[in-house]
């Protein structure tokens, strides 16, 4: 590809995220920064959301102009799709800037497998910036931190945002709440249309599982709940949002953030009701801090449960104790809240007797909701690097949403990780208790992906 006339004339910038098979339909949290950040300093943003709209990499790659700049935020769930799309623009001899989880984690396997141009590592409201005017002056091949392309020298992170205040909000005129489609993160909603917004970036928690301690540092840091209460009443206001999800890893982790978010809706008088689909720490919260989340609109809690035992927790370093998290399970339940629990099977020491433990315990526990996910290995996280880069294992591309084991690395098979995810549903969801409390909040609109989402985790 020639690299020169890269910039169309009506957009400088095309933000995308490919289609791909998903049970969860909600706003590109980082394509929508990106935008608000780059219309900030001048550029024209167009963002074109394969899975809300519904359309196939080939119209996405047809309604973009030939020699255009085009940004994709990549998960490991669709890697492939972003690689088949990318091929689709090459032919338009368009310029493709990669960046997400999965190309933070692992940016030579993206620059190679994908064949983009560029890969962003870190946070890119800033680096893409910076990446647009080099290559508006004709500098292809520029050496910013947190850009890595084919002529790079070294690999490094973009330096992480200290203050989150500073950032516009995302672009939710490109995100319109009112036209996402109704399959978001939990599935269980009181009052649509639905915001999400992320209070905090990062986490200070190692668990192994994850690759948060990786892209984050470790580290979190915090919006002002003044700034986090005027993006709700933006939301509010101008798209009629009638609920928000907090997507945040960690938002009761400082009381005085949370207690500052509660207090702030209540003197504010916003109608609202909003859920932690994300979780929260069960031994962060108490039945006071519950209390106060309920008044001003809290009606959903979820926690991350992962096993039920012991033993497990500590080898993936889950620092919570299951005493802790049951008792904030029975706290929230007996508020009248929802509650859900999040586990996952296979994790390192996984046996049938530790499995059935696990599914035993959810459903003789007060949770109305469960998801039983299979382990996958994540890029970036400490299981990762374990059981793919030291024992030299293939990573596999075809991840697909936790609902089977690409490679199972405890005495379980994959196929008995997968017989046992469906019994643990049927177990759990047997109770008429759980599913009339479930009914309860699911609209006709939503049947369709309820019933894909059964389909993927229960009968395949």
């Amino acid at each position: 590809m020639k690299m020169e006339n890269v910039l169309p004339e009506n957009y400088d910038i095309f933000l995308a995220r490919p289609y791909y098979h998903t049970h969860l339909i909600t706003p590109v949290l980082g394509i929508g920064y990106i935008a608000s950040s780059l219309k900030a300093q001048g550029f024209k943003v167009k963002i074109i959301d394969g899975i809300n709209l519904g359309i196939s990499n080939e119209e996405i790659a047809k309604a973009i102009p030939e020699k255009s700049i085009v940004g994709l935020t990549l998960l490991s769930a669709f890697l492939d799709e972003a690689r088949d799309l990318i091929n689709l623009l090459k032919k338009k001899n368009c310029v493709t800037i990669v960046g997400g989880p999965h190309a933070i984690c692992l940016p030579e396997h993206t620059l190679e497998y994908t064949g983009c141009d560029y890969v962003l590592i870190g946070e890119g409201e800033i680096v893409m910036a910076e990446l647009l005017k080099e290559i508006k002056k004709g500098n292809f091949w520029p050496d910013i931190k947190g850009v890595y392309h084919k002529k790079s020298q070294t690999i490094t992170k973009a330096p992480l945002i200290e203050n989150l205040d500073s950032l516009p909000f995302p672009d939710w005129e490109q995100m319109d709440p009112r036209q996402v489609k109704k399959a978001p993160h939990g599935g269980v909603v009181k009052n649509f249309p639905v915001g999400v917004i992320m209070t905090t970036r990062g986490c200070p928690y190692g668990c192994t599982f994850c690759a948060s301690p990786y892209i984050w540092e470790r580290k979190i840091r915090y919006r002002s709940p003044e700034n986090v209460l005027d993006e709700m009443e933006y939301l509010i206001k101008n798209f009629g949002v009638k609920e928000i999800h907090f997507e945040d890893d960690n938002l009761t982790l400082k009381r005085s953030h949370a207690e500052g978010i509660c207090r702030g809706i209540i003197k504010r008088g916003l109608k609202i009701s909003w859920a932690t689909p994300n979780g929260i720490r069960a031994d962060f919260v108490d039945r006071e801090l519950l209390l106060l989340m309920k008044e001003s609109g809290y009606y959903a809690a979820t926690f991350g449960v992962e096993s039920a035992d012991p033993q497990i927790l500590i080898n993936i370093k889950k620092s919570e104790k299951l005493e802790a998290i049951t008792k904030a399970i029975n706290i929230a339940s007996s508020l009248g809240l929802m509650t859900q629990g999040f586990f996952i099977l296979g994790l390192p020491g996984e046996t049938m007797e530790t499995a059935r433990r696990t599914i035993d315990y959810a459903k003789n526990s007060r949770l109305d909701k469960a998801q039983f996910l299979i382990l996958e290995l994540l890029p970036g996280s400490e299981i990762y690097e374990k059981y793919i880069n030291e024992q030299g294992k293939k990573y596999d591309s075809s991840f697909r949403g936790y609902t089977r084991a690409s490679l199972s690395i405890c005495e379980l098979t994959p196929e008995q990780l997968k017989k046992l995810q469906g019994e643990a549903f049927r177990e759990f969801f047997r109770s008429p208790r759980r599913i009339i409390k479930m009914l309860r909040h699911i609209r006709p609109s939503q049947l369709g992906f309820v019933f894909k989402r059964l389909k993927d985790f229960i009968f395949t």
